[in-house]
């Protein structure tokens, strides 16, 4: 089957947003009268969503109550409304990319774990948002990658096979997600790994950034 369609992650794939989520956390934790964390302990967080992100990060030597993951949950809305692309950036080739994928004639999607209040303002900010009919957030679907139904929902709202679809993203998760819903994922190595650097093995095709994505679905369509 040909290539139908392209979905894509967020986080560590098109924008390197970790910055503001670090931020974010750091004004939580210090309200909470907890412990800081390095900037680098938040870039292995990043990759489940919000309540996975806030009960790593108050995970010391026991998991926290879920009061307090509930309460740091609270605050981090509030603080990262502020910080939401503070300092995003987009990865270098990201752009070019895009650009080659759209004018392909291929209908795109981002399916992430990140929010809607928080996805939209920030594919608006750094003027993504024109590349994509889709948008399938955190809270689109009641599972997270890397359950498949996020990138099923996506290839419903497409009105493409899931067989037919390619998911580029950044992790393990990405990966597992695609697969387990029928479609072809290829891997970036730059982004939020969860500590565990992606290979091969896990995907379909490891590919070094956007440019050479679009070189290799091109024999697909």
């Amino acid at each position: 089957m040909s290539l139908a369609s392209v979905t894509f992650d967020l986080d560590g794939t098109l924008l390197d947003t970790a910055r503001d989520i670090f931020v974010a956390c750091q004004r939580v934790l210090a309200e909470m009268r907890q412990p800081a964390r390095s900037e680098t302990d938040i870039r292995r967080f990043v990759g489940r969503g919000m309540d996975e992100l806030i009960t790593r990060c108050l995970t010391w030597d026991a998991p926290p109550e879920r009061a307090a993951v509930e309460e740091g949950m609270r605050l981090f809305k509030r603080y990262y409304a502020e910080e939401n692309g503070r300092s995003a950036q987009i990865y270098p080739g990201v752009v070019e990319g895009l650009r080659a994928f759209h004018a392909s004639g291929l209908p795109l999607a981002v399916v992430t774990n990140k929010s809607a209040a928080f996805t939209r303002p920030l594919l608006a900010q750094t003027r993504l948002a024109d590349y994509f009919q889709i948008v399938v957030c955190g809270d689109s679907t009641p599972f997270k990658k890397p359950h498949p139904e996020p990138l099923l929902h996506a290839c419903r709202l497409l009105n493409v096979a899931p067989a037919a679809n390619l998911h580029i993203g950044d992790s393990v998760n990405d990966a597992l997600a695609a697969r387990a819903a029928g479609s072809l994922a290829y891997l970036v190595p730059y982004g939020y790994t969860e500590g565990k650097p992606v290979s091969a093995d896990d995907c379909d095709a490891l590919v070094s950034d956007f440019p050479s994505a679009w070189q290799q679905a091109k024999a697909l369509l």
